[in-house]
């Protein structure tokens, strides 16, 4: 946890002050943190996780279930996967900054652990499972709303991005375009990738991810926000 992040700032971030402040702790301890220390591994976040999935999986369902009554099973399927996949839950998470609140092991901090998706997305589930554990289904359904299921249009964008970039390139614009890899840098088992949009010459947009995957898809959504800003209207699934 870095200085000046602390539990209370947290707390006052997502709007839910815990009667047990224990699990908040042990929804931001990685696992990094305990084998380092040689604590219990029970706590660490991974069990917090696990319960926070299906919380976030049941409150994702019943939204989408609700707001598309005509959408068909397979279409409630795939959206809810893109709205709770790692990349997506990983740009909630920042707006929270909750990767400066997170503890972790020395070695997993000097390999920019705060910033890793993977790791600042269980993050997530861990305190929407912290939080259930404290208040039950529906404090933990109101941190969901405000902080996963709110937004959705710029959100949607961001899920959808390297399709939805695609869409408006080929149907609307009419242009080529490609994602340019800019640097790779980092140690082989733990490489930072960054990657750019180009269309005619031009940097719409470019990102960094620890795969280029990653990479490409926070650039096609810079791209995509640098187009509508521009007057550019495209498809929303």
């Amino acid at each position: 946890m870095l200085e000046g992040y602390t539990l209370k700032i947290l707390e006052e971030r997502i709007g839910y002050c815990f009667n047990n402040s224990s699990l908040l702790k042990q929804a931001l301890t990685h696992s990094s943190f305990t084998n380092e220390r040689k604590i219990n591994k029970t706590g660490n976040y991974e069990r917090l996780e696990f319960l926070g999935d299906a919380v976030l999986e049941l409150v994702s369902s019943e939204f989408l279930f609700r707001e598309h009554p005509t959408m068909p099973e397979g279409e409630l399927t795939k959206t809810r996967a893109s709205m709770v996949c790692e990349s997506s839950l990983a740009f909630c998470a920042r707006d929270l900054e909750l990767g400066q609140f997170m503890m972790l092991g020395k070695g997993e901090e000097t390999t920019g652990g705060r910033d890793r998706e993977s790791i600042v997305s269980d993050g997530m589930e861990a305190v929407i499972g912290a939080i259930y554990l404290d208040g039950g289904m529906e404090a933990a359904k109101e941190f969901i709303n405000r902080f996963i299921l709110s937004d959705l249009e710029d959100k949607q964008l961001f899920y959808d991005s390297k399709s939805n970039l695609q869409e408006l390139m080929q149907g609307v614009l009419k242009k080529e375009f490609y994602y340019e890899l800019l640097e790779e840098s980092g140690p082989e088992h733990d490489k930072t990738f960054r990657v750019a949009v180009t269309m005619e010459g031009k940097c719409l947009g470019a990102g960094t991810g620890r795969t280029k995957k990653a990479a490409e898809q926070q650039a096609a959504y810079k791209a995509l926000l640098f187009l509508r800003d521009n007057g550019y209207v495209f498809k929303k699934h």
